[in-house]
C-alpha cells in the first residue's frame, strides 16, 4: 500500500464511518516507514478531523531491512497487542494491518498535533528530558519482570548471560563497522574513534553479559521518536516508532536516551538527576532498585547507542540529516562512554 492508496473511500471502510474529502501531507523523516497526515475536515462526527497513516518505505534498501528485522510486523502488533498493557502515552491506533506474505502494513494513528517532534541533532531541554524518563518508567513498570512476556513470540528476548547473542552481535559489528568508519570517522575525535575500535574487540562480551530485571523496551528511545507538547497543547511527551520493541534490560533504554538526547555538557551535569527521576517514577509501580547497580548498568550501556548508530546507518538509505544524526549519536555515546569509563565494566 502506498500514500496514493489512502483515499476517502478506503478510510471510510477501515474507520467505519464516512470520511469525506481528504488531503495528504507527508510528515517526519522516517528511515523505515512513511508517515502521512490526512486531513478530513468533513468526516463523520464520530471521527477526528485528521489522522496519521504510517506506510512502508519506498526504497528497496529500507524495505529489505524492514523485512529482515520484522519491523512492520512488530510495530503493527505492538499497537494491536501490547500498547494497551503499558501506561506510556502512545498514539491511539484506529486501524492496523500487517500481511505476512508480502510484509505490507498500514497503521491509522491518532494525530498528536499540535505536539512537535523532538530533534536528535539539537537535543532537548532539561524539562523535556525529565518528562521523557518519567514516561519511560510508564513503559517499563507495568510489565516489570513479567514472565508472560516470554510468550510473546514476535519480539526478541534478552535472556541475560547469552553467549550466542554476544557472538551474533560481534559478527554483525565486523560486517558493518568498516562501512561506518569510512563515513563517520571524521565525526569523531581520535580518542572517540580509538574507543570504538577497542569496543569492537569486546562487543560480544558486552552483549552476552547483561543481567538484571527484564521488561518491555522501546529499543530506539530517542528524540526523533518523541512528540512534545507545545504552548497550544498536547501531552508532555508521546512516543512513536515502535518497530523495535523487545523484552530486555530497561536501563538500556534509559542510557540510550540520556546519552544522545542531551548535548554532552548538559548530560554530564544532569544525568545522575535524570536517573534518579526515572527511579522515582518506577516507584509508582512498587519497584525499588539498588541505585549503585542501576548506575553501573547505566554506565555500561553507554555503548548501546554506538551499536545502533554503527549498524543502522549501514542498512537504511541515508539523506543529509540522517547521516548527521547517526554521526551525532555515535559521537555523543562515545563521549558518554569515555566520561563514565564504561569500558572498564566490560
Amino acid at each position: 500500500m502506498r500514500a496514493q492508496d489512502v483515499t476517502s473511500e478506503w478510510l471510510s471502510s477501515v474507520l467505519g464511518a464516512e470520511v469525506g474529502p481528504v488531503t495528504a501531507q507527508r510528515i517526519g523523516d522516517g528511515h523505515i516507514g512513511v508517515n502521512v497526515r490526512i486531513a478530513m475536515p468533513d468526516a463523520d462526527a464520530s471521527l477526528p478531523r485528521s489522522v496519521v497513516v504510517k506506510l512502508p518505505a519506498t526504497d528497496e534498501t529500507s524495505l529489505t531491512t524492514a523485512a529482515m528485522l520484522r519491523h512492520y510486523e512488530r510495530e503493527t502488533r505492538f499497537y494491536l497487542e501490547l500498547a494497551s498493557t503499558v501506561d506510556m502515552r502512545v498514539p491511539a491506533c484506529l486501524y492496523g494491518d500487517w500481511t505476512a506474505e508480502t510484509n505490507a502494513f498500514v497503521l491509522v494513528l491518532e494525530d498528536m498535533a499540535p505536539a512537535t517532534q523532538g530533534d536528535q541533532l539539537t537535543g532537548c531541554t532539561l524539562e523535556q528530558a525529565r518528562d521523557a524518563v518519567r514516561e519511560l518508567a510508564k513503559l517499563h513498570g507495568p510489565r516489570w519482570d513479567d514472565p508472560t512476556l516470554y510468550d510473546v513470540d514476535w519480539i526478541e528476548h534478552d535472556r541475560g548471560d547469552d553467549p550466542d547473542a554476544g557472538a551474533g552481535l560481534a559478527m554483525m559489528w565486523q560486517m558493518f563497522f568498516p562501512g561506518f568508519a569510512g563515513t563517520y570517522r571524521s565525526h569523531l575525535s581520535a580518542e572517540e574513534y580509538e574507543l570504538a575500535e577497542r569496543f569492537g574487540s569486546v562487543i560480544g562480551t558486552w552483549r552476552g553479559g547483561r543481567t538484571g530485571p527484564k521488561t518491555i523496551t522501546h529499543g530506539d528511545y530517542r528524540l526523533d521518536n518523541m512528540l512534545f507538547a507545545t504552548a497550544e497543547g498536547g501531552p508532555p511527551v508521546t512516543v512513536v516508532d515502535w518497530q523495535t520493541p523487545a523484552h530486555g534490560s530497561p536501563i538500556t533504554d534509559l542510557s540510550y536516551f540520556i546519552g544522545a538526547g542531551l548535548l554532552p555538557p548538559e548530560r554530564r551535569e544532569h544525568e545522575r538527576e535524570l536517573v534518579a527521576v526515572y527511579l522515582q517514577a518506577l516507584g509508582a509501580y512498587g519497584i525499588v532498585l539498588d541505585q549503585s547497580w542501576v548506575w553501573e548498568q547505566y554506565r555500561r550501556d553507554a555503548f548501546a547507542g554506538l551499536t545502533v548508530a554503527a549498524m543502522a546507518s549501514q542498512i537504511v538509505t541515508l539523506n543529509d540529516r540522517s547521516e548527521a544524526m547517526f554521526g551525532a549519536m555515535a559521537q555523543r555515546h562515545l563521549r558518554q562512554a569515555l566520561d563514565l569509563d564504561a569500558f572498564s565494566l566490560i
